[in-house]
C-alpha cells in the first residue's frame, strides 16, 4: 500500500453524523451569567451525596473483589432491588427478569440493535426525546410520528395508521415516555395505555415504554403527594398471556438518584433479555460493578424514597415558578401547559414570534431553551421550544423567565 493510499472509508451512517442537539448547545453554557434551561439535568443541590458517600464506603469495605469484573446481567443484589420497585410500581418482576444497563440510553441502543435492521418501521411520539431519534437515525429505521395531545400518545391516530400500513411495513416496535414526557410532559391516559396494549398485541410490534420521571408525580392539590403512575408494562400484564407481554420497560436512577452513577435497567421478557444481554457483552461487558454495588446498598439504606420525595416537592416548585412566571406575561406569546411531574414544560409560540430570532435574542440576554425542532424526525414544528426547570433554583427560573420575555418581544 503506497503512502498516498486513502485509508478506508467511515461507515456510510457516519460518513456525516448529525450529533445530539441538545449536547450541541453545550457551548452556549460557558458564557458568563448563562441561566439554563436546555439540557435535563437534575438538581445537584438533591443528590444525596451524604447517603451516596456512604454507600460508596460500604462498596469499597467489600474488599479487592468489589474491583473486579461483574456479570453481564448486573449484580444479583442490585437486580433484586430493581425488581422490588418494579413489584411497588404494579408490575411482576424477579431480578432474572432485570438487565442492568449503563444508563437507560444503553438499553434502548440494544433494543436497536436486537431488533431493528435497516429500513425496518418504528413508531415514535412526537414530539420525541432527540437521544431516541438519533439511535434510530443511525440504525437506518424508517421512523413514523405518533402524534401527541394533552393526554400523550393519541392511540385513535396510532390504530388509523397502523389500518393503512402495507403488510410488508408493519413497524418492529413503538417507542413512548408515558409519564410525564420528555419533551411535553404529559401523562398518557389509562385508557390510552390498554389501547396501546391491544394495538401491539393485534398488530405484532413491541412497545419501549421509557420511565426515567415516572416517579416524579406532582401534587397540585394537598402536601400529601398523588401515588406514581401505573406503567404499561403492568397493562400489557392484564392483558397478555403470560410470557407474551409487548411491553419492553426501561427506567433509570438517573433523575431520582444521581446521573454519574449511570445505572438504568430494562425489564423484559426472558427470550428478548437473553438477546438483549448478549449484546451488551459486545459493548462494555458489564456496567461498572462498583457503581452498582453502589447504588444498590444506597436502595437498601433507606435513604431513597425521602429523596425522591424531595425531589417532588422541589421540582414542583421550579416548575410552578417558570409555568406562573409566562403565565403573568400573556403578551410575550410564549405558551405552555402545566405538566403533572417531570422536568420539562413544552411550549408554543405566537406566529409573528421568528424562532430563530428567539433563539439568538434569549442567548444573548442570557438564557437558553432547547428549539423544538430537536424534536422531530421530519417536518418540524418551528413554533415550539422545550425548557427544563429543574437544574436552576427558583430565583434564577424568575430571571430566566423576564429575559425570555424581553427576547420574545424583541423577536416579532
Amino acid at each position: 500500500m503506497s503512502r498516498d493510499s486513502a485509508l478506508a472509508p467511515f461507515a456510510a451512517v457516519f460518513a456525516e453524523p448529525v450529533g445530539s442537539p441538545i449536547r450541541e448547545l453545550f457551548p452556549y453554557l460557558s458564557r458568563p451569567g448563562m441561566i439554563s434551561l436546555a439540557g435535563g439535568y437534575p438538581s445537584p443541590s438533591l443528590f444525596d451525596a451524604e447517603g451516596l458517600a456512604q454507600a460508596a464506603q460500604q462498596a469499597m469495605a467489600q474488599g479487592p473483589g468489589a474491583l473486579q469484573y461483574g456479570a453481564t446481567e448486573g449484580l444479583s443484589e442490585l437486580r433484586e432491588a430493581l425488581a422490588q420497585q418494579a413489584r411497588e410500581r404494579g408490575m411482576q418482576a424477579t431480578a432474572a427478569d432485570i438487565l442492568v444497563t449503563t444508563g437507560s440510553q444503553q438499553a434502548f441502543d440494544l433494543l436497536v440493535r436486537v431488533l431493528v435492521e435497516p429500513g425496518d418501521t418504528v413508531l415514535v411520539e412526537v414530539p420525541a426525546y432527540p437521544a431516541t431519534l438519533q439511535a434510530l437515525r443511525l440504525a437506518q429505521a424508517r421512523i413514523l410520528p405518533i402524534p401527541m395531545d394533552e393526554q400523550g400518545l393519541q392511540t385513535e391516530a396510532l390504530a388509523d395508521l397502523l389500518a393503512a400500513l402495507p403488510a410488508g411495513q408493519r413497524p418492529k416496535l413503538l417507542y413512548t415516555v408515558p409519564n410525564f414526557s420528555n419533551p411535553r410532559g404529559t401523562l398518557l391516559a389509562q385508557e390510552r395505555r390498554e389501547a396501546l396494549v391491544q394495538l401491539a398485541r393485534q398488530h405484532g410490534f413491541w412497545v419501549v415504554e421509557d420511565d426515567p420521571y415516572g416517579e416524579l408525580r406532582f401534587d397540585e392539590s394537598s402536601g400529601i403527594h398523588q401515588a406514581m403512575p401505573g406503567t404499561v408494562r403492568a397493562a400489557g400484564e392484564r392483558l397478555a398471556e403470560p410470557g407474551s407481554n409487548p411491553v419492553i420497560y426501561l427506567s433509570s436512577l438517573s433523575k431520582t438518584v444521581a446521573p454519574a452513577l449511570r445505572v438504568g435497567w430494562m425489564l423484559a421478557d426472558a427470550p428478548l433479555l437473553r438477546r438483549c444481554t448478549v449484546a451488551k457483552q459486545t459493548a462494555d461487558l458489564c456496567t461498572s460493578p462498583l457503581t452498582q454495588s453502589v447504588a444498590a446498598f444506597y436502595l437498601a439504606s433507606g435513604r431513597y424514597p425521602a429523596t425522591v420525595q424531595r425531589a417532588r416537592q422541589e421540582y414542583q416548585r421550579r416548575m410552578q415558578a417558570l409555568v406562573q412566571g409566562l403565565d403573568a406575561a400573556p403578551d410575550s406569546g410564549i405558551r405552555c401547559s402545566r405538566p403533572a411531574g417531570g422536568m420539562f414544560v413544552w411550549a408554543e409560540l405566537d406566529r409573528r414570534i421568528d424562532p430563530q430570532k428567539l433563539f439568538d435574542a434569549a442567548v444573548a440576554r442570557g438564557v437558553i431553551y432547547v428549539p423544538g425542532k430537536a424534536f422531530y424526525p421530519a417536518d418540524p414544528d418551528l413554533h415550539t421550544l422545550r425548557m427544563s426547570f429543574a437544574a436552576p433554583e427558583v430565583p434564577q427560573i424568575a430571571q430566566a423567565v423576564e429575559r425570555l420575555c424581553q427576547a420574545a418581544a424583541q423577536s416579532r
